[in-house]
């Protein structure tokens, strides 16, 4: 099994070696942030070396097994060398999941933006369901999840929240799940039970590791200590903790209120705008990826990448690779893995129906 195209197993091999090279100068530990980046960086890669030998040793015990069955020319052997060639499949599925993972900000944590978008009450619903999904599926992770922000709706649900995911490749994940979500459903706020249609909007962009240089000049920005307003007990309601800031050129406004401390809440708020603007910067370099907030489009009918349907018949498909699933309350108890992995693999299904 060749260590080229899936993964470029000599070229990371070669980038441990210099970095153990880079850790014994005397001024390594000059600059701490660029220090732990770049050990964080072998880190990864010694994970990723460690999945390689796996994969070959799984694709060596397999050539074995063939021959063996080859040789023995039973039922009993070719089933163990059947076995065995799919040892070498799964190894090979991560191996080419990790590769999908190797992106400059994949290994980092992420913050998740969900919008409430058509659908008045039924979309504000729908955005706290999308929350609880996502909460539980970093929690299958073991991924910390905290809200900065949260602004509840009038009747139920949230008209947007905004969530800080702390763990490794958390963004290279979830990056999987930018774009609208629709929900069709039998609407619980309607005394009639009528079906109704939904939409909320997610954007997930990275955590900028501390080590990169954002310029963000005073004058570009505006920052004011609010009362809160959403959810977060008596604390949050009567104290002036809240942070508001704007960005004046992008009016962008970013509340964070879920730390007691002003200035940890500030602090916050400044990381997140270095990670929108960072994302942003990103986003102009590589035209591509750009589509990220091309998928976006506007939080309505025809810009779906996903449609969560429970009724009359129950099935979550996503548009863009065409998988679905019919037990959608695991799906919606944050059981995503099948959809993230074909989206990261660019798995199409070519038998499925023009959406």
């Amino acid at each position: 099994m060749r260590s080229g195209g899936i993964f470029d197993f000599e070229s990371k091999k070669a980038r441990i070696s210099e970095i153990e090279s880079l850790a014994q100068a005397p001024d390594f530990w000059d600059d701490p942030n660029k220090a732990q980046a770049i050990l964080r960086e072998k880190s990864d890669f010694e994970a990723k070396l460690s999945e390689f030998g796996k994969a070959q040793s799984a694709y060596d015990d397999a050539e074995a097994m063939l021959e063996l069955a080859a040789e023995a020319g039973d039922a009993e052997s070719q089933a163990e060398a059947n076995a065995s060639l799919e040892a070498v499949s799964d190894a090979v599925k991560k191996l080419e999941l990790a590769r999908m993972l190797d992106g400059p900000n994949d290994n980092a944590g992420a913050f998740i933006d969900i919008n409430a978008g058509a659908g008045g009450t039924e979309s504000m619903d729908w955005a706290a369901m999308l929350m609880r999904m996502y909460v539980h599926y970093c929690e299958r992770h073991g991924w910390k999840v905290e809200v900065n922000d949260l602004v509840e709706g009038e009747e139920a649900g949230f008209k947007n929240v905004s969530l800080q995911i702390d763990g490794p490749q958390a963004y290279g994940f979830l990056k999987a799940e930018n774009g609208v979500h629709r929900l069709v459903r039998i609407s619980p706020f309607d005394a009639n039970a009528r079906r109704h249609t939904s939409f909320a909007s997610v954007y997930v962009y990275p955590q900028v590791d501390d080590s990169i240089q954002i310029d963000i000049p005073e004058k570009d920005v505006e920052v004011k200590a609010i009362r809160g307003t959403g959810a977060g007990g008596q604390k949050v309601n009567k104290t002036s903790s809240t942070i508001q800031l704007r960005y004046i050129p992008m009016n962008w406004v970013i509340t964070v209120q879920n730390e007691r401390s002003q200035s940890r809440n500030r602090d916050i708020a400044f990381q997140v705008l270095r990670a929108r603007l960072y994302e942003l910067e990103r986003q102009k370099r590589d035209e591509e990826k750009n589509k990220l907030e091309a998928q976006k489009m506007d939080i309505a009918f025809g810009s779906q990448i996903r449609s969560y349907v429970l009724a009359p018949y129950q099935m979550i498909k996503d548009h863009r690779t065409g998988v679905e699933r019919s037990d959608v309350d695991k799906v919606l108890d944050g059981d995503l893995d099948d959809y993230v992995t074909a989206w990261l693999l660019g798995v199409r299904n070519p038998n499925r129906a023009a959406d």
